[in-house]
C-alpha cells in the first residue's frame, strides 16, 4: 500500500490544479494576502491586548513579523482544509444520517463560516471578536492564524476536486461504511497533495501584500477588498454560479490524472481497497481502442436476481457460451444514452445471432424505482429488447467488471476473454468491425451477412450536462437551497444561468426525485437539440419554450423517459414547464 499512498498523494496535487479548484482560488488569495484587523502584525496599526494603540512598523523585526505572520495564516487555512475536506469525505455522509440532518448541511455550515470570516475582514471589530475567544485560550494576542483555520474549515467542506479513481475509491468505501486504516491514510493523503498547489497559491498572495507598497500603504482598503471578494466567491459558490467553470474550461489535467491513476498497479490496489477484486488483465485494458486487446477472461454474472429473454427464465453462464462471440453491454432503462444505443445492439443481435452471436445487457439501476423487476420487464418490452437480460440490482457484476459508465460494453471471444471494452456512445462501426473479426475468427468458414446500417444519434456538440434533480445529487440549481424530504415554497431567481435550472411553487424535494405539488413550476436554460425528462407518479406537464407553448405530456405508469423537446437544430434556449401535483421528477438529459 505504500506504494498507493504515494499515487494517492499525487492524485491529490494533479486536483489541487484541475479546473474543478478554480472557484476556491480566490479565496485562497486573499486568504494569503489579508491578516484581520486587531492581531499583532496587523500593518495599519492595531490595539495589543492591553487596550494601548501601537504604532505602525515598517522595518526590520517587526517587519518579519507580519511575513511570519502571514505565512502561519496561509498555512492554517490550508490546514483547516485538509481536515474538513478528509473528515467530509469519510463520515461527512454518514454523521449526517446519524444525526437526522439533511445531506447539505456541513456545505450550507462551511459557506455561513466563509461569510463570518468575510465580514470579519470587512468590519475590523468583527475580525478583532473572532480572534479574541482564541487569544484568551492561549493568553497571547491573537495573530489571525485561528480565523484562518476557521476559514479552511469553511473552505473544506465546499472543496469539490475533480474526482479521479482515487478520491472514487475513497467515496465508494465510505458509502458502504468500511472506513479503515487505510482509508483514513489514503484520504489525508490526497487531502494534502490538493493542499500543496493551493498553499502555494495562498503563499503567493502573501508575497503580493507584502511587495506590493500600495498593500502595506493601505492596509485597511486591502482587507476590504479581501472581504469582498471572498464574499463574493462565497455567494457565488452558494448559488452554484462556478459550477459551470468545469465544462468550460478544458480538462486540462485528464490525460495526467489517467496516467497517475489508471495504472494497472493503482487499479489493482484500488480494487482491493473497495473489495473489488477485479482480474489483472481487465485492469489493463484500455477502453476504446481501435484494435482488439487480450484483457483476460470475463467475469462471470454475479447476484443475478432476474433473467429476462431466456428460456424460461433460466440463468446463462459465460462458461455456458463458450463457442459464441458474446457482447456484454451495462445499460439502465431510463438513460438516454442508453437509450440511444439500444437500435444498434439489436441491429447486431438480429443480424449476427445466428452466426453465433450473443448480447447479454446487464441491468445495473440508476434509480430506486429501477430496482423493480416488474418495471424493468416492461421497460425492456416497450423499448424492444429482445436479447437476453440479467437484473443486476445488487451491482455484483457492475463490481465484477469495475465498471463506471451506463452504457459499457465488453466484447467477449469465443474463448470468454475480454477483447474490447467501450464507454459511452458512438463508436458503433468500429464496434461492429470487432464483432465480426472475432466471429470469422471463432469460425473461419462463417459467411458473414453485410453490416447493419442504424443511423448514429449520439450527439456530436456540447449539450447542457446531465442534471439530477434530488437533494442526493442535485446539479445546476441556481435557486435557494431545497428544503429536504418537505413540501415547502420555491420561487423563481430573477435571472437564471445558462445550464441551469429553479423551481416555483410548491415542491417535494427527495433524495433521487422532486415531487409536485400547488403551483409546480420548473424553468431550465439549456443548450440541445433535445431535452428529455424521467418522470413518474401521474399527472400533466405542459411545457413551453421561451415562453411559447409547445406540448402537454401526460404523465402515467412506472417512471420512464419523456421528450420534452425535439428540434432539428442546436437552441440555446429556456424551458419552462407547469406540472400538476402527483408528478414526479428524477432527472434531466440532453440530445
Amino acid at each position: 500500500m505504500l506504494l498507493l499512498y504515494g499515487i494517492g498523494f499525487v492524485a491529490g496535487l494533479i486536483a489541487g490544479i484541475s479546473p474543478c479548484i478554480l472557484p476556491v482560488l480566490p479565496v485562497v488569495l486573499v486568504a494569503g494576502a489579508t491578516v484581520p484587523a486587531g492581531t499583532a502584525a496587523d500593518p495599519s496599526g492595531a490595539e495589543d491586548t492591553s487596550g494601548v494603540r501601537t504604532a505602525t512598523p515598517v522595518t526590520g523585526a517587526p517587519a518579519r513579523g507580519r511575513a511570519r505572520t502571514r505565512s502561519a495564516r496561509a498555512y492554517a487555512v490550508v490546514a483547516g482544509l485538509v481536515v474538513s475536506f478528509s473528515v467530509v469525505v469519510l463520515v461527512g455522509s454518514s454523521l449526517l444520517s446519524f444525526l437526522g440532518l439533511p445531506q447539505d448541511f456541513l456545505r450550507d455550515a462551511g459557506l455561513v463560516v466563509l461569510g463570518v470570516v468575510a465580514a470579519g475582514l470587512v468590519v475590523p471589530p468583527l475580525g478583532d471578536l473572532l480572534e479574541r475567544p482564541f487569544a484568551r485560550l492561549g493568553r497571547r494576542q491573537p495573530k489571525g492564524g485561528s480565523s484562518g483555520f476557521m476559514l479552511g474549515l469553511g473552505l473544506g467542506v465546499v472543496f469539490a476536486p475533480c474526482a479521479g479513481p482515487v478520491l472514487s475509491a475513497i467515496t465508494s468505501v465510505s458509502a458502504m461504511h468500511r472506513v479503515g486504516l487505510r482509508t483514513v491514510v489514503l484520504t489525508v493523503d490526497f487531502a494534502l497533495g490538493a493542499a500543496v498547489p493551493l498553499l502555494v497559491f495562498a503563499l503567493a498572495g502573501q508575497r503580493v501584500a507584502e511587495r506590493v507598497a500600495a498593500f502595506r500603504a493601505h492596509a485597511p482598503l486591502a482587507r476590504a477588498v479581501g472581504g469582498v471578494v471572498l464574499l463574493t466567491m462565497t455567494l457565488l459558490i452558494a448559488f452554484n454560479v462556478t459550477d459551470g467553470l468545469q465544462r468550460v474550461v478544458p480538462g486540462y489535467t485528464s490525460v495526467l490524472q489517467n496516467h497517475v491513476e489508471g495504472g494497472s498497479y493503482a487499479k489493482k490496489q484500488l480494487s482491493a481497497l473497495t473489495d473489488n477484486q477485479v482480474p489483472a488483465d481487465l485492469a489493463d485494458c484500455q477502453p476504446s481502442l481501435a484494435v482488439l486487446e487480450n484483457c483476460g477472461p470475463a467475469p462471470r454474472f454475479a447476484g443475478v436476481t432476474t433473467w429476462l429473454n431466456t428460456p424460461g427464465g433460466h440463468p446463462l453462464t459465460l462458461a455456458g457460451l463458450r463457442g459464441k462471440v458474446v457482447l456484454v453491454d451495462f445499460w439502465t432503462y431510463s438513460c438516454i444514452n442508453c437509450q440511444r444505443s439500444l437500435p444498434h445492439l439489436e441491429a447486431w443481435y438480429a443480424r449476427y445471432h445466428a452466426e453465433g452471436f450473443e448480447v447479454v445487457g446487464v441491468h445495473t439501476p440508476e434509480f430506486a424505482f429501477e430496482h423493480v423487476v416488474s418495471n424493468v420487464t416492461r421497460a425492456a418490452r416497450q423499448l424492444g429488447v429482445h436479447y437476453p437480460v440479467a437484473v443486476d440490482d445488487g451491482y455484483k457484476t457492475w463490481k465484477a467488471f469495475d465498471n463506471n459508465a451506463w452504457p459499457a460494453e465488453y466484447l467477449v471471444d469465443a474463448h470468454g476473454d475480454i477483447r474490447h471494452v467501450e464507454f459511452g456512445e458512438g463508436d458503433y462501426a468500429l464496434s461492429e468491425s470487432l464483432i465480426r473479426k472475432l466471429l470469422v475468427s471463432a469460425d473461419p468458414a462463417v459467411k458473414l451477412p453485410s453490416p447493419t446500417v442504424v443511423a448514429d444519434r449520439t450527439p456530436r456538440t456540447a449539450l447542457t450536462p446531465e442534471s439530477y434533480l434530488g437533494y442526493d445529487r442535485l446539479q445546476n440549481f441556481a435557486g435557494t437551497s431545497v428544503s429536504p424530504d418537505r413540501a415547502a415554497p420555491y420561487r423563481f431567481p430573477p435571472a437564471l444561468p445558462p445550464d441551469s435550472l429553479a423551481l416555483s411553487g410548491t415542491w417535494t424535494v427527495g433524495p433521487e426525485k422532486i415531487s409536485a405539488g400547488p403551483g409546480a413550476q420548473l424553468e431550465l436554460q439549456f443548450a440541445a437539440h433535445d431535452v428529455y425528462l424521467v418522470l413518474g407518479g401521474s399527472g400533466r406537464l405542459d411545457v413551453a419554450v421561451n415562453g411559447v407553448p409547445t406540448r402537454a405530456v401526460t404523465v402515467s405508469g412506472i417512471p420512464r423517459l419523456y421528450t420534452l423537446v425535439h428540434g432539428s437544430q442546436l437552441q440555446s434556449s429556456t424551458l419552462t414547464f407547469s406540472a400538476s401535483p402527483g408528478v414526479d421528477a428524477y432527472d434531466f438529459t440532453f440530445g
